[in-house]
């Protein structure tokens, strides 16, 4: 044990990690806000509303990853329920996260316009984090477990409408010729990871160490903080992001569009506690909206935009495995750590910030590596890439799985694997996430890109929804803490070998896909994907922009 200022720490790597990242976020935090208040319409040369909108979303990313790191051991530890319907219920509602930005995306486009959107949001976020912090005295049959559920709701809708609609105000800060928008979402996306990073770090020690409700208590303080700067920082957004047609939610029409969001709250709050019918329905709509994208590009267009769209569902087929192994980071991998690790006197949960660190540490790296290599002519093909991303996030279990089998399965371990899964699924993550959104815009056409695009998102969904099946298979209720962790490795060995298998496959076929992409007819339609450059250097997601 070792005594802190204010805190007491099971080692001194968790006393000073604790302390770099609270130092970290306090930095960043005086940093925006001498930025913002320069008396200048703009610094470092950006507009001032960049930073408004990159603190507020750091302070929501905070909010999220710092609930993240705890929620699968509140609901194994807290609320009791068996782990593999933990991991289920896990996977649910990342799942619904990810759906939920295509509705936000679509009623912001269409009727409230970005910056409304967004501060709806923010308010429902806020809510769900404080509700959060509400454990009762847990157990199923405590009535306080129907506010646990009431606070997923807020956080799945009010996800879907910042997520969806942030960014793409980010973009709206600049002309689309202005050289400075790619560095723009540099700085919004690499910030971001701070709070992703910090969260995990801070949010987890308070959750796993004093309490629940003082984890995801912070967790709601700093989602308040966000919506804070983002209501102060309006005039500094110069007016971007407002209603297109302000007439479509004049008379009350708004307010009508907020009661539809809340509908879909109660919606998520039934959902979320029947996790076999999110299944069903991913998988009826996620068939259905790919059977209608193949048979629209079969009988309505040309050879060469036909072929695109092919090489398109390939590319997303293949996303679906990829987020499915990634995402037992918050899940299985999570209760791995804290039970079959020696991680040196470190809660869990904190390593959770590991992925967010790598993403800021070498982002930078692969952007300039792929420029390097395209400046040669040798350059991966996005399918290539995809491959390349799959076979190395089964290359990262199947490490863990060797590391653990050095060392004998009754003992703990040693914490240095955890590191290499997450290195590994990092750089994977980055040979396939950036170009995902990308590729998807380019290889559709205008008319479809919406269409294409909500397929993308249903595939990630569809990919955390299997995450959380996978991860329901290494639960170990009822047996000895060695036989749980042969399991747990049993179920890592074999999804790690069929990643690899498959992520072979990916590539060996890259050839015949890259040739379906006709990149050397592709012409410019005017339509573009605000932030596809940048979408995915945020830790652990396929991205959110939205046009």
């Amino acid at each position: 044990m070792v005594e802190g200022l204010f805190f007491t720490f099971d080692s001194a790597f968790e006393m000073w990690a604790f302390r770099g990242a609270s130092v970290a976020l306090a930095a960043f935090l005086l940093g925006g806000l001498y930025l913002i208040t320069r008396p200048t319409p703009e610094v470092v040369g950006h507009p001032k509303g960049l930073f408004v909108l990159f603190l507020a979303e750091m302070w929501e990313r905070f909010s999220y990853y710092g609930m993240r790191a705890l929620l699968i051991f509140y609901l194994i530890q807290h609320w009791l329920f068996e782990e593999s319907k933990a991991y289920v219920i896990y996977g649910a509602y990342t799942a619904l996260v990810y759906i939920a930005p295509v509705v936000g995306g679509y009623l912001a486009d269409r009727y409230l316009g970005q910056r409304k959107a967004v501060l709806f949001g923010a308010i429902l976020l806020t809510l769900g984090h404080f509700f959060m912090a509400f454990e009762g005295s847990g157990g199923q049959s405590d009535p306080m477990i129907n506010v646990f559920w009431l606070a997923l709701a807020l956080i799945i809708v009010g996800s879907g409408f910042l997520k969806a609609n942030i960014s793409v105000l980010v973009g709206q800060l600049y002309p689309r010729t202005d050289m400075r928008r790619d560095p723009a979402y540099t700085i919004f996306y690499m910030g971001i990871n701070v709070g992703a990073a910090t969260a995990s770090i801070i949010c987890g020690f308070l959750g796993q160490t004093y309490g629940w409700e003082y984890g995801f208590g912070l967790a709601g303080i700093g989602m308040l903080i966000g919506l804070i700067f983002f209501i102060i920082g309006k005039p500094l957004l110069l007016g971007k992001g407002e209603p297109k047609d302000p007439a479509k939610i004049a008379g009350g029409k708004e307010f009508g569009i907020y009661g539809a969001g809340l509908a879909m709250v109660a919606l998520c709050w039934a959902a979320i506690q029947y996790q076999d019918l999110v299944g069903y329905v991913l998988g009826i709509f996620g068939g259905g909206l790919v059977l209608y994208v193949l048979w629209t590009a079969v009988a309505k267009l040309k050879p060469q935009e036909r072929d695109r769209i092919f090489a398109a569902m390939f590319l997303i087929l293949v996303s679906i495995v990829f987020w499915a192994l990634f995402e037992q980071a918050g899940s299985s991998l999570n209760v791995f750590t804290d039970r079959y690790v020696d991680t040196q006197g470190v809660n869990a949960s904190m390593f959770q910030s590991i992925n967010a660190i790598y993403i800021v540490l070498l982002a930078p790296f692969f952007a300039m590596l792929w420029q390097g290599l395209g400046a040669r002519g040798a350059e991966p093909s996005t399918p290539m890439k995809f491959g390349l991303g799959v076979v190395q996030v089964g290359l990262g279990f199947l490490v863990l799985v060797w590391g653990a089998g050095t060392v004998g399965v009754s003992v703990p371990t040693p914490v240095i694997f955890i590191f290499l899964i997450y290195l590994l699924h990092t750089t994977g993550e980055l040979c396939l996430s950036p170009v995902g959104l990308s590729a998807m815009n380019r290889l559709s056409p205008a008319h479809m890109a919406s269409l294409v695009m909500g397929t993308w998102f249903f595939a990630s969904a569809l990919g955390n929804f299997a995450a959380g099946l996978i991860a329901s298979a290494t639960g170990g209720d009822g047996v000895t803490e060695e036989a749980g962790k042969q399991v747990v490795l049993e179920v890592y060995s074999t999804v790690g070998w069929y990643a690899v298998g498959i992520g072979v496959a990916v590539m060996v076929v890259s050839p015949l896909i890259k040739k379906l992409m006709h990149l050397d007819t592709l012409t410019d339609e005017g339509g573009h994907i605000e932030g596809e450059a940048e979408a995915g250097l945020e830790a652990g997601e396929p991205g959110f922009s939205k046009s």
